[in-house]
Protein backbone atom coordinates (compact mmCIF):
# COMPACT_ATOMS: atom_id res chain seq x y z
CA UNK A 1 0.00 0.00 0.00
CA UNK A 2 1.34 3.25 -0.72
CA UNK A 3 1.18 6.06 1.88
CA UNK A 4 1.29 9.49 -0.04
CA UNK A 5 3.14 10.93 3.22
CA UNK A 6 5.09 13.36 1.21
CA UNK A 7 2.05 15.26 -0.39
CA UNK A 8 1.17 16.78 2.76
CA UNK A 9 -0.67 20.61 3.27
CA UNK A 10 1.23 22.87 5.68
CA UNK A 11 1.54 22.54 9.61
CA UNK A 12 -2.07 24.17 10.46
CA UNK A 13 -3.06 24.52 14.03
CA UNK A 14 -6.21 24.44 16.19
CA UNK A 15 -6.13 25.88 19.61
CA UNK A 16 -8.76 25.91 22.30
CA UNK A 17 -10.75 29.24 22.41
CA UNK A 18 -9.63 29.55 26.14
CA UNK A 19 -6.23 31.30 27.78
CA UNK A 20 -4.16 29.03 28.87
CA UNK A 21 -3.76 29.61 32.73
CA UNK A 22 -0.87 27.32 33.37
CA UNK A 23 -1.76 25.33 36.48
CA UNK A 24 0.65 23.61 38.64
CA UNK A 25 1.70 20.84 36.24
CA UNK A 26 2.14 17.40 37.52
CA UNK A 27 2.33 13.49 36.42
CA UNK A 28 -0.47 10.74 36.18
CA UNK A 29 0.01 7.35 37.69
CA UNK A 30 0.41 4.49 36.15
CA UNK A 31 -2.36 2.21 36.44
CA UNK A 32 -1.52 -0.63 34.73
CA UNK A 33 1.52 -2.07 31.97
CA UNK A 34 -0.56 -2.89 28.61
CA UNK A 35 2.76 -4.01 26.99
CA UNK A 36 1.96 -7.74 27.58
CA UNK A 37 -2.17 -7.54 27.87
CA UNK A 38 -4.21 -9.63 26.14
CA UNK A 39 -7.21 -8.38 24.09
CA UNK A 40 -9.58 -9.56 27.21
CA UNK A 41 -7.29 -8.22 29.57
CA UNK A 42 -7.47 -4.79 28.04
CA UNK A 43 -11.15 -4.57 27.73
CA UNK A 44 -11.72 -5.75 31.27
CA UNK A 45 -9.25 -2.52 32.63
CA UNK A 46 -11.29 -0.14 30.21
CA UNK A 47 -14.37 -1.02 32.51
CA UNK A 48 -12.41 0.13 35.50
CA UNK A 49 -12.58 3.78 35.20
CA UNK A 50 -13.42 6.42 32.12
CA UNK A 51 -10.36 6.46 29.69
CA UNK A 52 -9.66 9.20 27.14
CA UNK A 53 -11.78 7.76 24.04
CA UNK A 54 -14.72 6.85 26.61
CA UNK A 55 -14.52 11.03 27.25
CA UNK A 56 -17.15 12.19 24.87
CA UNK A 57 -19.58 9.69 25.28
CA UNK A 58 -19.72 10.06 28.92
CA UNK A 59 -20.48 13.23 28.12
CA UNK A 60 -23.11 13.03 25.83
CA UNK A 61 -20.95 14.40 22.72
CA UNK A 62 -19.78 11.40 20.84
CA UNK A 63 -21.91 11.02 17.48
CA UNK A 64 -21.60 6.86 17.05
CA UNK A 65 -21.84 6.09 20.86
CA UNK A 66 -24.56 7.46 23.90
CA UNK A 67 -23.83 7.72 27.36
CA UNK A 68 -26.51 5.08 27.98
CA UNK A 69 -24.67 2.23 25.15
CA UNK A 70 -21.32 3.23 27.14
CA UNK A 71 -23.00 2.95 30.25
CA UNK A 72 -23.98 -0.74 29.46
CA UNK A 73 -20.85 -1.35 28.17
CA UNK A 74 -18.63 -0.13 31.49
CA UNK A 75 -21.60 -2.28 33.70
CA UNK A 76 -21.11 -5.04 32.35
CA UNK A 77 -24.16 -5.61 30.54
CA UNK A 78 -22.97 -5.34 27.33
CA UNK A 79 -19.41 -6.53 25.29
CA UNK A 80 -17.83 -3.94 23.77
CA UNK A 81 -18.13 -4.79 20.14
CA UNK A 82 -14.47 -5.10 18.68
CA UNK A 83 -14.25 -5.24 14.77
CA UNK A 84 -12.63 -8.58 13.25
CA UNK A 85 -9.18 -7.51 12.41
CA UNK A 86 -8.13 -10.89 10.50
CA UNK A 87 -9.42 -10.00 7.60
CA UNK A 88 -8.06 -6.42 7.36
CA UNK A 89 -11.05 -4.70 6.42
CA UNK A 90 -12.29 -3.10 9.42
CA UNK A 91 -11.45 0.45 10.20
CA UNK A 92 -9.54 -0.31 13.59
CA UNK A 93 -7.31 -3.29 11.80
CA UNK A 94 -5.89 0.46 9.70
CA UNK A 95 -6.13 2.96 12.19
CA UNK A 96 -3.89 -0.07 14.13
CA UNK A 97 -1.41 -0.54 11.43
CA UNK A 98 -1.32 3.32 10.40
CA UNK A 99 -0.85 4.84 13.59
CA UNK A 100 3.43 3.86 13.85
CA UNK A 101 3.48 5.58 10.37
CA UNK A 102 1.45 8.66 11.06
CA UNK A 103 3.51 9.12 14.17
CA UNK A 104 6.88 8.74 12.20
CA UNK A 105 5.52 11.27 10.08
CA UNK A 106 4.98 13.48 12.89
CA UNK A 107 8.07 12.89 14.20
CA UNK A 108 9.96 13.43 10.32
CA UNK A 109 7.81 16.62 9.64
CA UNK A 110 8.15 18.68 13.13
CA UNK A 111 11.82 17.46 14.16
CA UNK A 112 10.91 16.22 17.57
CA UNK A 113 10.97 12.82 19.09
CA UNK A 114 8.07 11.04 19.84
CA UNK A 115 7.84 7.64 22.59
CA UNK A 116 5.29 4.83 23.19
CA UNK A 117 3.69 5.16 26.65
CA UNK A 118 2.90 1.59 27.26
CA UNK A 119 0.26 1.81 30.39
CA UNK A 120 -2.94 3.02 31.01
CA UNK A 121 -2.52 6.48 33.17
CA UNK A 122 -4.69 7.41 36.15
CA UNK A 123 -5.58 10.67 37.37
CA UNK A 124 -3.36 11.35 40.33
CA UNK A 125 -6.21 13.54 42.60
CA UNK A 126 -8.23 10.83 44.74
CA UNK A 127 -11.44 12.14 44.15
CA UNK A 128 -10.83 11.90 40.00
CA UNK A 129 -9.83 7.71 40.02
CA UNK A 130 -12.10 7.21 37.70
CA UNK A 131 -10.31 9.25 34.94
CA UNK A 132 -8.39 6.83 33.05
CA UNK A 133 -5.94 7.81 29.68
CA UNK A 134 -4.04 5.69 27.72
CA UNK A 135 -1.55 7.63 25.29
CA UNK A 136 -0.78 6.94 21.87
CA UNK A 137 2.53 9.00 22.41
CA UNK A 138 4.80 11.21 24.17
CA UNK A 139 6.54 14.16 22.37
CA UNK A 140 10.15 14.65 24.10
CA UNK A 141 11.92 17.25 24.73
CA UNK A 142 9.38 19.73 23.91
CA UNK A 143 8.13 22.46 26.42
CA UNK A 144 5.48 23.57 23.70
CA UNK A 145 3.49 19.96 23.41
CA UNK A 146 3.72 16.97 25.49
CA UNK A 147 1.55 14.50 23.84
CA UNK A 148 0.63 13.07 20.54
CA UNK A 149 -2.78 11.56 19.41
CA UNK A 150 -2.58 9.70 15.98
CA UNK A 151 -5.59 9.22 13.89
CA UNK A 152 -6.50 8.03 10.45
CA UNK A 153 -9.80 8.78 8.66
CA UNK A 154 -11.76 6.58 5.62
CA UNK A 155 -13.35 8.96 3.18
CA UNK A 156 -16.32 9.45 5.45
CA UNK A 157 -14.66 10.16 8.18
CA UNK A 158 -12.62 12.81 6.69
CA UNK A 159 -15.79 15.12 6.29
CA UNK A 160 -15.64 15.20 10.23
CA UNK A 161 -12.33 17.26 9.89
CA UNK A 162 -12.93 19.11 7.33
CA UNK A 163 -13.37 22.55 9.56
CA UNK A 164 -11.05 21.41 11.90
CA UNK A 165 -10.64 18.73 14.65
CA UNK A 166 -14.02 17.30 15.37
CA UNK A 167 -15.59 17.84 19.03
CA UNK A 168 -15.87 14.27 20.09
CA UNK A 169 -11.37 14.32 18.94
CA UNK A 170 -11.68 17.53 21.20
CA UNK A 171 -12.97 16.30 24.16
CA UNK A 172 -10.24 12.82 23.86
CA UNK A 173 -7.65 15.21 23.86
CA UNK A 174 -8.63 17.34 26.81
CA UNK A 175 -9.29 14.28 29.03
CA UNK A 176 -5.84 13.44 28.03
CA UNK A 177 -4.58 16.56 29.28
CA UNK A 178 -6.63 16.63 32.34
CA UNK A 179 -5.18 13.37 33.27
CA UNK A 180 -1.81 13.65 32.97
CA UNK A 181 -1.47 17.71 33.98
CA UNK A 182 0.00 18.72 30.43
CA UNK A 183 0.06 21.65 28.75
CA UNK A 184 -0.69 20.80 25.24
CA UNK A 185 -1.09 18.02 22.21
CA UNK A 186 -0.34 17.47 18.86
CA UNK A 187 -3.41 15.68 16.79
CA UNK A 188 -2.07 13.69 13.85
CA UNK A 189 -4.34 12.52 11.15
CA UNK A 190 -4.21 10.90 7.84
CA UNK A 191 -6.80 11.65 5.81
CA UNK A 192 -8.27 8.75 3.23
CA UNK A 193 -4.38 7.84 2.94
CA UNK A 194 -3.01 10.69 1.56
CA UNK A 195 -3.42 13.78 3.11
CA UNK A 196 -2.05 14.83 6.69
CA UNK A 197 -2.69 17.13 9.30
CA UNK A 198 -1.40 18.52 12.50
CA UNK A 199 -3.58 20.44 14.94
CA UNK A 200 -2.78 21.54 18.09
CA UNK A 201 -5.25 21.54 21.25
CA UNK A 202 -4.16 23.46 24.25
CA UNK A 203 -5.10 22.79 27.63
CA UNK A 204 -8.67 24.49 28.81
CA UNK A 205 -8.78 24.65 32.03
CA UNK A 206 -12.88 25.39 31.69
CA UNK A 207 -13.50 23.10 29.40
CA UNK A 208 -11.31 20.02 31.88
CA UNK A 209 -13.78 20.94 34.63
CA UNK A 210 -16.66 20.94 32.59
CA UNK A 211 -15.40 16.97 31.43
CA UNK A 212 -14.58 16.33 35.11
CA UNK A 213 -18.09 17.47 36.27
CA UNK A 214 -20.06 15.32 33.25
CA UNK A 215 -17.57 12.33 33.96
CA UNK A 216 -18.34 12.14 37.69
CA UNK A 217 -21.89 12.32 37.11
CA UNK A 218 -21.84 9.48 34.43
CA UNK A 219 -19.49 7.38 36.92
CA UNK A 220 -21.74 7.83 39.42
CA UNK A 221 -23.81 6.12 37.49
CA UNK A 222 -22.64 3.53 36.83
CA UNK A 223 -21.23 2.81 40.69
CA UNK A 224 -24.79 3.47 41.77
CA UNK A 225 -26.25 1.35 38.87
CA UNK A 226 -28.35 3.84 37.39
CA UNK A 227 -28.73 4.42 33.70
CA UNK A 228 -28.54 7.72 32.67
CA UNK A 229 -30.78 9.74 30.56
CA UNK A 230 -30.92 8.43 26.94
CA UNK A 231 -30.46 10.53 23.82
CA UNK A 232 -32.04 10.89 20.66
CA UNK A 233 -29.07 8.94 19.00
CA UNK A 234 -29.36 5.48 16.82
CA UNK A 235 -26.97 4.81 19.44
CA UNK A 236 -29.44 5.01 22.60
CA UNK A 237 -32.14 3.32 20.56
CA UNK A 238 -30.10 -0.12 19.94
CA UNK A 239 -28.93 0.79 23.96
CA UNK A 240 -32.86 0.36 25.44
CA UNK A 241 -33.54 -2.55 23.07
CA UNK A 242 -30.87 -4.38 24.80
CA UNK A 243 -31.78 -2.80 28.22
CA UNK A 244 -35.36 -3.69 27.90
CA UNK A 245 -35.25 -6.63 25.73
CA UNK A 246 -38.54 -8.14 26.64
CA UNK A 247 -41.95 -6.86 27.61
CA UNK A 248 -44.42 -8.67 30.42
CA UNK A 249 -48.04 -9.51 29.12
CA UNK A 250 -50.62 -7.37 29.94
CA UNK A 251 -48.50 -4.77 32.48
CA UNK A 252 -49.50 -1.40 32.48
CA UNK A 253 -47.29 1.50 34.01
CA UNK A 254 -49.43 4.24 34.99
CA UNK A 255 -48.14 7.54 33.77
CA UNK A 256 -50.97 9.24 34.02
CA UNK A 257 -50.27 11.48 37.28
CA UNK A 258 -47.03 11.96 36.32
CA UNK A 259 -47.04 15.70 34.88
CA UNK A 260 -43.62 15.25 33.35
CA UNK A 261 -44.06 12.11 31.77
CA UNK A 262 -47.89 13.72 29.96
CA UNK A 263 -46.34 16.53 28.86
CA UNK A 264 -43.35 14.26 27.44
CA UNK A 265 -46.42 12.28 25.91
CA UNK A 266 -48.11 15.64 24.40
CA UNK A 267 -44.96 16.54 22.41
CA UNK A 268 -44.50 13.13 21.33
CA UNK A 269 -48.10 13.04 19.90
CA UNK A 270 -47.21 17.12 18.24
CA UNK A 271 -43.41 15.71 17.14
CA UNK A 272 -45.79 12.82 15.17
CA UNK A 273 -48.17 15.18 13.70
CA UNK A 274 -45.13 17.87 12.14
CA UNK A 275 -42.91 14.87 11.08
CA UNK A 276 -46.28 13.57 8.88
CA UNK A 277 -46.84 17.25 7.90
CA UNK A 278 -43.29 17.28 6.83
CA UNK A 279 -43.14 14.07 4.96
CA UNK A 280 -46.68 14.98 2.65
CA UNK A 281 -44.47 18.12 2.15
CA UNK A 282 -41.55 16.08 1.00
CA UNK A 283 -43.47 13.79 -1.11
CA UNK A 284 -45.55 16.50 -3.24
CA UNK A 285 -42.30 18.30 -4.22
CA UNK A 286 -40.36 15.36 -4.62
CA UNK A 287 -43.25 14.16 -6.80
CA UNK A 288 -43.50 17.74 -8.64
CA UNK A 289 -39.76 17.59 -9.62
CA UNK A 290 -40.09 13.69 -10.83
CA UNK A 291 -42.74 14.98 -13.11
CA UNK A 292 -40.63 18.12 -14.87
CA UNK A 293 -37.31 15.20 -15.13
CA UNK A 294 -39.92 12.62 -16.68
CA UNK A 295 -37.11 9.69 -18.19
CA UNK A 296 -34.36 12.67 -17.06
CA UNK A 297 -31.70 10.58 -14.43
CA UNK A 298 -30.60 13.54 -13.35
CA UNK A 299 -31.87 16.87 -12.98
CA UNK A 300 -29.71 19.81 -11.67
CA UNK A 301 -30.52 23.26 -10.04
CA UNK A 302 -28.13 26.37 -9.04
CA UNK A 303 -27.89 25.02 -5.25
CA UNK A 304 -27.42 20.86 -6.04
CA UNK A 305 -29.26 17.84 -8.03
CA UNK A 306 -31.28 14.74 -7.90
CA UNK A 307 -30.91 11.71 -9.45
CA UNK A 308 -34.11 9.68 -10.24
CA UNK A 309 -32.53 5.92 -11.34
CA UNK A 310 -34.06 1.98 -11.74
CA UNK A 311 -32.54 -0.30 -10.29
CA UNK A 312 -31.74 -3.16 -11.71
CA UNK A 313 -33.47 -5.99 -12.36
CA UNK A 314 -33.10 -9.01 -10.55
CA UNK A 315 -34.26 -12.62 -9.58
CA UNK A 316 -34.89 -13.79 -6.23
CA UNK A 317 -35.90 -17.04 -4.05
CA UNK A 318 -39.92 -17.05 -3.49
CA UNK A 319 -39.31 -19.05 -0.01
CA UNK A 320 -42.94 -19.44 0.19
CA UNK A 321 -43.93 -21.24 -2.91
CA UNK A 322 -40.59 -23.40 -1.71
CA UNK A 323 -41.73 -24.56 1.39
CA UNK A 324 -44.98 -25.00 0.29
CA UNK A 325 -43.43 -27.82 -2.19
CA UNK A 326 -40.86 -29.11 0.44
CA UNK A 327 -42.35 -27.91 3.68
CA UNK A 328 -39.39 -30.14 5.41
CA UNK A 329 -36.75 -27.65 4.14
CA UNK A 330 -37.64 -25.62 7.33
CA UNK A 331 -36.35 -28.00 9.03
CA UNK A 332 -33.08 -28.50 7.69
CA UNK A 333 -32.16 -25.33 7.29
CA UNK A 334 -33.88 -23.55 10.42
CA UNK A 335 -32.85 -19.47 10.60
CA UNK A 336 -34.35 -17.80 14.03
CA UNK A 337 -34.60 -14.29 14.46
CA UNK A 338 -34.74 -12.61 17.28
CA UNK A 339 -38.23 -10.24 17.85
CA UNK A 340 -37.43 -6.73 19.23
CA UNK A 341 -39.56 -4.20 20.90
CA UNK A 342 -42.14 -1.80 18.56
CA UNK A 343 -42.98 1.36 19.95
CA UNK A 344 -46.64 2.26 19.40
CA UNK A 345 -48.74 5.31 20.14
CA UNK A 346 -52.00 5.44 20.95
CA UNK A 347 -54.44 8.01 21.66
CA UNK A 348 -58.04 8.19 24.06
CA UNK A 349 -59.56 8.52 20.50
CA UNK A 350 -57.98 5.39 18.89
Amino acid sequence: MNIALTTVPPLSTQTAAQPFIAPKLFSAKRFVDTRKLSQAEWLDIRKQGIGSSDCASACGLNPYMSMLELWMIKTGRIKQSIEDESEGHAPLYWGKHLEPLVAQYYSMHTNTKVRRVNAVLQHRDPDKYFMLANLDYSVVGNTDVQILECKTAGEYGAKLWRDGVPLYVLCQVQHQLAVTGKKAAHICVLLCGHETRIFKVTRSESVIQHIINAERYFWDCVEKDIPPEADASHSASKALQQLYPEHIPLRTTDLSEDDNANQQFEQLLQARQQIEKHQQQFDLLKHQLQTQMQEAERATFKTGSVTWKKAKDSISLDSKALLKLHPDMLTQFPQSKQGTRRFNIYTADD
